[in-house]
């Protein structure tokens, strides 16, 4: 195992990170942004550096300065999170040729798997249904003629990231508007405004598989995540496991096996997530693989009783899985809500916390890293942190998170709470029959 492990994150994920590795006997070295000099991951971990201004284009981002810190600590891997670095190719390689392990798929498959272009054209060859729609996008003119091909309404959507860079087309006139958008949006975002195009289903669930590869040739899945409430392709609430109708048991062991299938072809290593749009019908179709670890995983982490950080660490050191599919069971239900420092108008708010009490009791987990005193800066992502409970069925499971959001307080900045709860009294979601449209439908 590694004697030290630095982590290119901040916030709730880097003290994630910070707690698997201290029980596991793993010494952390954390890095900082100038706003972040009191953040609660850099007094957790046993060395902390300051590594730049606020802004993540100077900090987080920085794979010069964090490739230093890494080096100058005697650190042996670096644990991305995710977000910033964690999909990276180009700092994953750069990792590799300073020999340190970069805790995460080798750099060919992230290259591979983080092109959602190249990742569709993967899936399909490893025999996984891949929704209708066509290769790279040269031209305004191009979007227009594929749209009319395809049929729409389609997604014009950004090869590279996530939840940005995607935008619905109506009819193949609007195409050209659309696909400059998008990869405008896409190039600001993620330096990369390459686009494809795919057939928009709808209605449709969001359905993401949990695999995890090892250095031995071992895939396993480790159940599925309901992700369909989002707003504008942002997720807010997942729960394992899915309680959409159409997933059958069939379907869902045919989901998995797929899943199983597209990690093994690429010879796949750690925590990845492949995502899946299901219709009404059972049908599904790949959409993206995700090559790090989710937001969502504490869900999966209720259900099958297995800590997936830690395996994550392990797998990277080369350490074998030493279980079968077999050996997994997904029992009960959970929920995350994810609160973000928002207001009641979805507008950014950020400030010093001066009251917060968190709720407990068993089978109720906050991971955050706020603390009364701490700054919420303004620079990163909205995300306060994420409220999960467990249960043994899902209307328990949904009466534990109503209770456990009522005695949420988080004083300083406005946060979704509220909104999370009235998502939680919604019919159509307690129905578990609910859509990806559910959001837009309610609040747009």
């Amino acid at each position: 195992m590694f004697q030290k492990v630095l982590i290119a994150n901040r916030g709730e994920v880097a003290v994630r990170v910070i707690r698997a590795c201290k029980e596991m006997g793993v010494k952390t070295v954390a890095v900082y942004s100038t706003a972040d000099s009191e953040a609660l991951h850099a007094t957790l971990a046993d060395e902390a550096y300051c590594i730049g201004g606020p802004r993540a284009s100077e900090s987080y981002l920085n794979t010069d300065a964090i490739l230093t810190v890494a080096l100058e600590s005697g650190a042996s891997a670096i644990h991305p999170g995710y977000g910033f670095l964690s999909e990276n190719v180009e700092f994953a390689q750069e990792c590799n040729d300073h020999g340190l392990v970069f805790v995460g798929p080798s750099p060919e498959v992230m290259r591979r798997m983080g092109d959602k272009d190249e990742a569709r054209r993967t899936a399909k060859a490893a025999g996984v249904p891949v929704v209708p729609g066509c290769d790279l996008l040269e031209s305004a003119e191009q979007a227009r003629d594929e749209a009319e091909r395809i049929g729409c309404p389609v997604l014009v959507k950004a090869r590279a990231g996530g939840g940005r860079g995607i935008r619905k087309v109506e009819s193949p006139e609007d195409a050209p508007a659309a696909f400059e958008t998008a990869s405008a949006e896409a190039q600001a975002a993620f330096g990369d405004g390459k686009c494809y195009m795919e057939k928009f289903v709808s209605p449709a669930h969001h359905v993401e598989v949990q695999i995890i590869g090892d250095k031995h040739g071992n895939v396993l899945s480790l159940g599925e995540r309901e992700c369909s409430v989002q707003r504008r392709n942002q997720k807010l609430l997942e729960e394992s496991p899915s309680p959409c109708p159409a997933l059958s048991d069939d379907v869902r062991l045919h989901m998995e096996a797929c899943a199983r299938d597209l990690a093994r072809s690429v010879g796949y290593e750690g925590v990845g997530t492949i995502e899946l749009l299901l219709d009404d019908s059972g049908s599904f179709w790949f959409m993206e693989m995700n090559t790090r670890l989710q937001v969502e995983h504490p869900v999966t982490e209720f259900v099958t009783g297995k800590d997936l950080v830690k395996w994550q660490l392990r797998v990277a050191a080369g350490v074998p899985l030493g279980s079968s599919q077999e050996d997994i069971c997904v029992a009960g239900h959970a929920i995350e809500c994810r609160i973000n420092a928002e207001t009641a108008d979805f507008r950014p708010s950020c400030g010093g916390i001066t009251m917060l009490h968190v709720p407990s009791g068993p089978w109720v987990r906050f991971d955050s890293s706020l603390y009364v005193g701490c700054v919420v800066p303004p620079y990163y992502d909205s995300l306060l942190g994420k409220l999960v409970v467990y249960s043994p069925t899902r209307e328990e499971a949904i009466r534990k998170m109503r209770s456990a959001l009522g005695e949420l307080v988080i004083d300083g900045v406005e946060c979704n709470a509220d909104l999370q709860l009235d998502l939680l009294s919604n019919g159509e979601f307690l129905s578990g029959n609910y859509h990806t449209n559910l959001m837009e439908r309610l609040y747009e």
